[in-house]
């Protein structure tokens, strides 16, 4: 809905807010009308744009009382991944930008420093966020500011292990709040009522003021005022130890305040100011509901979690790689006892949900913990099973010296499978699988293969449960693409079938262009083709389903390849240093057939793929199939690398 009048009638409060100076000064009556209209909202442009839902909806009485106790940009608000700062960029005057939410050059789906003096650091990945505000906060003491620095941290983030490294670092001393939103696993051993009174009595301002002023008291008397204050500290700790369990926060030297209902707005804005005044480390436990005030995302916060746009005209896609992925090795599992399937608290994402119903002794979720994943898998291979990592591709960055280290230096048995590989359209540059091939590729030991179907991925798969040595296996979201599948798969095309290196052309020395590619982007390189031919430029394609080794792959593609001159395009949807075409090119440079060719490489070069404007992700990176066209009629000539 565009900013009209019609909106202002409709959103009376959200509406007017251009700053979070506009919420200050509401009452609660107000700030409850707020409340709804921000959910309404988010429900309905989540709907139209996709994004993350559940998590958003959990945090709007968390957002509003973060930003009318605290000062942006002077004070500085984290929010761990990132994926639940929706209300946070409305409070800070961005609703006339929501419909370009997820679009290139819009608004992001995380925070972005780029966007906003409000989103103080950029975030898209788990359990980043303490760290970074532990150097926001020693930066504010080191400079002699006053600003207050506010992570708030999903307890889920709390499986990932960079929390605990930062919270092993963090000083008593800092102007520093640590929110714990508790929404889905329990942390803490606090339950029941006598808890619940209990936390309501120790989160009053009356009783943290008379607890403040009677330490104080204590420690002013005389010879022993210091050595009474530790005696009863010791023994109020052991006494709540014995009711309520042991304290993880406290235990640190951390203080510790809650739990408390996130949603209780009033409630949770009195506990912020009352840290505030404290001028120390502070730990907050609130605890709050995914999906809050939609009931399908209450009941489902899973499946809520991240929304595709709805649209009328859509056609719902029952297969895509993932699952197809998952059916498959939950069959293969059938058949082999030794495989075991590991992921990194994204086992819907990554398809695993079958495997994890029929095979649950075997199905293990080591939650945000992608380098513990690798290892652990590194052990379970030495130990004579069969593992198979299932994690994103931007997320298996996180695990590289596993992947070296563990893993491919003892050449064992470990299957990645990389999801989400190639550019991502709507979640941008934190979430582009773009890096994998450059950094797998120069590891030894390693093979890569990039399945363009359906029954590809599940040859693979099985190729790759019967080898010794380290493997990855990388496809892209969403579905096969029916014109690749009609090109290169179809077993009435005399050029289909050719194993691992296929072709779409029959006479090579006809050629004027060749393409060499791999993975998604191979349909618009068929585009790029179609486009040539109507200027007079016949144009063959050759497709790739494995990677590495290169010298294999080199000798198959060098028997394709046209003898008379020809400009070769090598085109991918990753980094371009380190990639598919640097390496396949430079194997192929010493071969006789790339004599006089005119070589390109079409790839990322030297960028993150950054949409400023809103197009397809492919012209961003200048790799479209118009860019293609360009590269294939230019006339200057380039050395072979």
């Amino acid at each position: 809905m565009s900013n009209t009048g019609e909106q202002t009638i409709e959103y009376e409060y959200l509406s007017r807010i251009k700053s979070p100076c506009d919420i200050k000064d509401l009452t609660q009556d107000e700030l409850s009308v707020l409340t709804d209209e921000i959910r309404k909202y988010i429900i309905e442009k989540v709907k139209e744009n996709g994004g993350h839902l559940a998590s958003n909806l959990g945090v709007v009485e968390l957002s509003l009382a973060l930003h009318r106790v605290f000062d942006t940009p002077k004070d500085h608000i984290i929010w761990d991944v990132g994926h639940q700062s929706y209300v946070h960029k409305l409070l800070t005057g961005r609703m006339s930008k929501f419909d370009t939410l997820r679009h290139g050059g819009g608004l992001s789906g995380f925070e972005n420093r780029r966007e906003s003096e409000h989103d103080c650091f950029g975030t898209g990945h788990s359990s980043t966020s303490l760290s970074a505000a532990l150097g926001f906060a020693q930066s504010d003491r080191l400079n002699g500011s006053d600003a207050y620095t506010v992570a708030v941290i999903g307890d889920g983030a709390f499986t990932g292990g960079m929390i605990h490294e930062a919270l092993n670092n963090c000083d008593k001393d800092l102007r520093l709040i640590i929110i714990l939103n508790e929404n889905e696993m329990s942390i803490s051993k606090n339950i029941g009522l006598f808890s619940k009174n209990f936390s309501k009595i120790r989160i009053t301002p009356g009783y943290l003021r008379t607890k403040k002023k009677t330490g104080q008291f204590i420690k002013r008397i005389p010879l022993i005022g210091k050595i009474l204050f530790k005696a009863l500290l010791a023994v109020k700790i052991w006494l709540k130890n014995m009711l309520f369990g042991a304290n993880y926060f406290e235990d640190l030297g951390l203080y510790y305040l809650g739990p408390v209902d996130g949603h209780n707005l009033k409630a949770v804005e009195a506990l912020l100011a009352e840290a505030k005044k404290m001028d120390e480390t502070v730990v907050i436990h609130i605890k709050t509901v995914k999906g809050k005030g939609f009931a399908p995302a209450e009941d489902n916060p899973g499946k809520y979690h991240g929304m595709s746009p709805v649209k009328r005209d859509r056609v719902e896609v029952i297969d895509n790689y993932s699952s197809v992925f998952g059916k498959c090795l939950s069959d293969e599992a059938q058949e082999n006892e030794k495989i075991c399937a590991i992921t990194a608290a994204m086992s819907t994402g990554t398809g695993l949900d079958v495997f994890k119903s029929e095979h649950p002794d075997r199905f293990f979720d080591v939650g945000i913990a992608e380098e513990h994943a690798v290892t652990f898998a590194a052990g379970l291979a030495a130990a004579g099973m069969r593992p198979v990592v299932a994690i994103y591709s931007s997320f298996l960055q996180r695990a590289y010296d596993s992947v070296i280290h563990d893993v491919a230096l003892q050449n064992l048995p470990v299957v990645f499978c990389l999801d989400r590989a190639g550019l991502n359209q709507s979640d941008g540059a934190t979430h582009h699988g773009i890096f994998d091939i450059a950094f797998m590729s120069h590891i030894p030991n390693m093979k890569i293969y990039a399945p363009a179907s359906f029954e590809s991925l599940r040859g693979i798969l099985n190729k790759a449960l019967e080898d010794n040595g380290p493997i990855a296996i990388r496809y892209p979201n969403g579905a096969e693409n029916e014109r690749v599948i009609a090109e290169f798969f179809d077993e009435n095309n005399p050029t289909a079938g050719q194993g691992f290196v296929r072709h779409n052309y029959s006479d090579k020395d006809s050629l004027d262009a060749l393409i060499i590619t791999h993975g998604r982007i191979c349909a618009e390189a068929l585009r790029a083709s179609d486009m040539l031919k109507e200027q007079g430029v016949n144009t063959g394609i050759i497709l790739l389903e494995c990677l590495k080794p290169y010298k294999d792959i080199a000798d198959k593609v060098s028997e394709l390849m046209p003898i008379s001159a020809a400009k070769i395009i090598f085109l991918e949807e990753e980094i371009k240093a380190g990639g598919m075409g640097m390496i396949l090119s430079e194997t192929l440079s010493s071969y006789p057939v790339m004599n006089n060719k005119t070589v390109r490489i079409m790839a990322l070069d030297d960028n993150f793929a950054i949409q400023d404007k809103d197009e397809p992700i492919y012209k961003t990176a200048k790799i479209s199939a118009e860019d293609i066209v360009s590269v294939a009629i230019e006339k200057q000539k380039i050395k072979s690398i």
